[in-house]
């Protein structure tokens, strides 16, 4: 089994990456080198703020295409360690889901 790592780094312009790898440390390094082109290539220096090892690279994957979708609130809560912030930005809002409106 290999192990892999989701992680989120914020960027010079304030904003976030979420990225996945096989080596962190290394793939941190080739972010503040711009070694491959895209997002963080003109945003260094980048600066790792969460990381999250994973059993598998699939596992990690899935994390990392679930942590994308995530709005600038909801990835702060999970950076900061407030599960109870990031348990509420969860919960669907839709008033036809509502706890509120749940007949008894």
């Amino acid at each position: 089994m290999n192990k892999a790592w989701v992680y989120i780094l914020q960027c010079s312009d304030g904003s976030y990456y979420t990225g996945k790898t096989q080596n962190l440390e290394k793939r941190i390094a080739e972010h503040n080198a711009g070694t491959y082109p895209g997002y963080t290539e003109k945003r260094k220096p980048v600066e790792l703020k969460f990381s999250q090892n994973f059993q598998t690279y699939v596992e990690a994957i899935a994390a990392e295409r679930q942590i994308k979708g995530w709005s600038r609130v909801k990835k702060e809560a999970l950076i900061n360690g407030d599960f109870d912030l990031l348990k509420a930005l969860a919960e669907c809002k839709n008033e036809s889901h509502s706890k509120n409106n749940q007949q008894t």
